[in-house]
């Protein structure tokens, strides 16, 4: 079984609706760029765009409307940042659901766009605008890359297929940003991926303080979507231990289900007993 499943159980699958949403919205704000940009020669960089001193002027806003906007007119920007949000944007909404997804996106391109304006007070850092989502995708990145270490993942070495383990290429990215970040060699906003990947692995690793404020974050919007429950069945065999009270499905999934899960994680299937393989089983049968 996939470690992913562990958070399968906690929560009932949440279909990738936002994720799907967040690229028509991308590429429609790219089209309106675009097609004001070479008609018009409006431009919304001066107000929109994130830069060092705009925040100094009081442009709040900046840190959230630059992750709307990317280098128009070209499309490779934008292109790759959907595809980003495609490949990994919909598996974290999957675990996560989409209020977080929402809340932990825009957050990561808030902790990217911050840093970046902090480094742009570095010697050799120059203040140009930053536009795109890539801060937000890279904390995509992160959280998928740290609940799924092992995943293997198919990329292009220039024109060579070359498979990597998702642990691998996380590192092989925070690795490369830091690098870009301390030694500006190029135009990319390194400081932004950085705060970004930093921003969903201190996610995973943070526990229930994240969670915490993440509730405390969407809260104003639970009424927009129902939360989903998980009903056992009657003959499950964790209710015999108690004629009193059930466990909660958080309980019996983090007494129960989590340790067996971290044991198929660093020893295998193979290494589960008899009892350990029926419990899971159990759960299986009851989230079908």
């Amino acid at each position: 079984m996939a470690l992913s499943d562990r958070y399968y159980m906690r929560e009932s699958y949440h279909p990738p609706n936002v994720s799907t949403w967040l690229i028509f919205v991308l590429i429609g704000a790219f089209l309106i760029q675009c097609i004001l940009l070479v008609y018009f020669g409006i431009s919304f960089n001066e107000h929109l765009a994130l830069s060092r001193a705009g925040l100094l002027h009081g442009k709040i806003w900046q840190l959230f409307t630059f992750q709307f906007l990317h280098a128009a007119p070209m499309p490779f920007h934008v292109l790759f940042n959907c595809l980003g949000v495609y490949f990994f944007g919909r598996r974290v909404e999957e675990i996560l659901g989409s209020r977080r997804f929402v809340a932990i996106y825009l957050l990561s391109g808030v902790a990217g766009g911050i840093l970046q304006v902090l480094v742009a007070f570095l010697p050799q850092h120059l203040d140009v605008p930053v536009v795109g989502a890539s801060a937000g995708v890279c904390g995509l990145i992160a959280i998928f890359c740290s609940i799924h270490p092992m995943e293997e993942m198919r990329t292009w070495l220039y024109f060579f297929p070359i498979t990597i383990r998702a642990h691998w290429f996380l590192k092989f990215l925070l690795g490369f940003s830091i690098f870009g970040t301390l030694i500006p060699f190029d135009n990319v906003a390194h400081g932004a991926h950085l705060g970004g990947l930093l921003l969903g692995m201190s996610y995973v690793h943070g526990g229930s303080k994240w969670e915490q404020a993440l509730t405390w974050i969407t809260r104003p919007f639970q009424r927009w979507t129902r939360p989903k429950t998980i009903r056992y069945a009657k003959n499950a065999p964790w209710r015999k231990q108690s004629t009193k009270t059930a466990p909660s499905s958080e309980d019996f999934v983090s007494s129960k289900i989590d340790p067996i899960l971290d044991k198929i994680s660093a020893h295998g299937f193979d290494s589960l007993t008899e009892e350990e393989r029926k419990t899971l089983e159990a759960a299986r049968k009851m989230m079908k």
